[in-house]
């Protein structure tokens, strides 16, 4: 068995209608990390309880299939999206191996044990990450390597100020992702935390920069 090459808009309402699991992976040749993710779904498609519950695994351009990719708001790649009955239930921002292997197993019917134990609830969650960091910054992608324009913008304003600061990738956890957006009742990204308070966004940073008062509030 192989990750199945999705190359038309008709390929892929055919390939998602399955009762089973599908798993379907937005790539781009020009994304470096789209190929591990690529190589991690044609490795799970070797586990035999994902070949027992016939689950199948493609991979897509998510230029190309335009259309498809603003239909289920995917805006950044790698992006792996969990199809069963022709529904979306599932999906995965990023490369993150831990999350795509743990959710596969899950809806293929193979969740460990752990799936079971009680989780942290999301607004202990999102506490916790809040106040990780004196400055935290919730961002897509990392300060190495932002994956957004205001991302990109408002790290090198950050790095400008010399002031420490830790910053989390939303694009690794949906639940987070979505979880801060009514948490902190502020919709976009990045989000700029000072000892656990919202600051703003990038238009709010680059407003308290233009007054001067930008170093005094990270180091408030």
């Amino acid at each position: 068995m192989s990750v199945t090459k999705i190359d038309t808009i008709d390929n892929f309402v055919n390939f998602v209608r399955s009762p089973s699991l599908t798993v379907v992976h937005f790539s781009a040749d020009w994304a470096d990390q789209c190929g591990p993710v690529t190589d991690i779904l044609q490795e799970l498609l070797k586990l035999p309880e994902v070949q027992s519950s016939g689950s199948k695994f493609g991979v897509c351009d998510a230029e190309n299939l335009s259309e498809i990719s603003m239909k289920y708001k995917v805006d950044s790649v790698p992006t792996v999206l969990l199809f069963k009955n022709g529904n979306q239930i599932d999906r995965i921002d990023g490369a993150d191996a831990a999350q795509i292997t743990s959710k596969v197993k899950s809806h293929s019917g193979s969740a460990s044990s752990i799936n079971n134990e009680p989780k942290a609830s999301l607004e202990d969650r999102l506490k916790a990450l809040i106040n990780k960091h004196n400055v935290m910054v919730f961002m897509k992608g990392t300060r190495d390597a932002p994956r957004c324009g205001f991302s990109r913008t408002l790290i090198q304003i950050l790095n400008g100020t010399g002031v420490q600061y830790d910053t989390f990738d939303i694009l690794t956890d949906e639940e987070v992702r979505q979880g801060l957006k009514t948490y902190s009742d502020w919709p976009t990204y990045p989000q700029l935390y000072v000892k656990g308070e919202l600051v703003g966004g990038l238009d709010i940073i680059k407003e308290l920069q233009a007054n001067g008062e930008l170093e005094s509030t990270l180091n408030a």
